[in-house]
């Protein structure tokens, strides 16, 4: 039996090749605990958060999502539960979807012993937003200050990381430990969707974002029994814990 070697150009093009059709989603392990972590570049990936359907009502679950795509002619390829929500699946706080801001910002504060304070006002919270081409995480104020440019946007807290800073409020060996999905952005085109597999600390979820992802800014999404994904290549299509998702972040083919 004879071998030929191949050539070089053709090994490069096998190496492309592999390197395009490569998952976004992969497993990471971090000072004891496990993650899912899945990251796009909006520049070149229809990145969207969305709520509604045409008929007005929440979409409720991935498979909705994924239907009303389908029939689009397009196809979901990742999904994540994109925020929080009233019991009736409306967002507690700022939902902009393709320029229409559908919920205005939240700008409330929540008073009492920290334990009592609902996640959404242990502030700051913040916007995870899209637009042109790039992504961004801010401040709730600052956001609202600075009024970038938003095709999408949805609202949601704590923040985890405000500009390389853990939230102040985070307690380093805590024992409030859930399950909790985030968004953090390493750069305008990188977005990292990422969900624990086993419960974490807020702390050591916001370390996570800073320390191994490199996000300077990273945003909580929910935890608990609501955190889902939708990644047909891990198997997954998480039914929602409690009725149904709200916003959801979304990625198209």
């Amino acid at each position: 039996m004879t071998f030929r070697l191949l050539p070089f150009s053709f090994i490069v093009l096998l190496l492309a090749s592999a390197t395009a059709v490569a998952e976004p989603c992969h497993d990471e392990a971090y000072r004891g605990a496990s993650y899912i972590v899945c990251s796009f570049d909006p520049s070149k990936e229809d990145v969207r958060i969305v709520w509604q359907g045409d008929d007005g009502r929440p979409y409720r679950t991935f498979g909705t999502l994924a239907g009303d795509l389908e029939a689009e002619g397009r196809s979901l390829a990742f999904a994540m539960n994109g925020g929080m929500y009233e019991d009736d699946l409306s967002p507690v706080g700022l939902h902009i979807e393709n320029g229409r801001t559908l919920s205005r910002a939240n700008t409330a504060t929540v008073t009492g012993r920290p334990s009592q304070i609902p996640n959404f006002y242990k502030k700051p919270n913040g916007v995870f937003y899209l637009g042109k081409d790039k992504a961004g995480i801010l401040a709730t104020e600052e956001f609202l200050s600075r009024k970038p440019k938003a095709e999408f946007a949805t609202q949601s807290g704590p923040m985890l990381v405000i500009d390389g800073a853990i939230h102040p409020a985070f307690i380093v060996k805590s024992r409030d430990r859930k399950q909790r999905n985030g968004v953090g952005i390493s750069s305008p085109t990188e977005v990292h969707l990422v969900i624990s597999k086993g419960r974490v600390s807020f702390y050591d979820f916001a370390r996570f974002f800073r320390d191994r992802l490199a996000s300077d800014n990273a945003l909580f999404l929910d935890g608990g029994t609501a955190p889902g994904i939708y990644a047909p290549e891990l198997g997954r299509d998480d039914a929602p814990g409690h009725g149904g998702y709200g916003p959801i972040i979304a990625v198209v083919k």
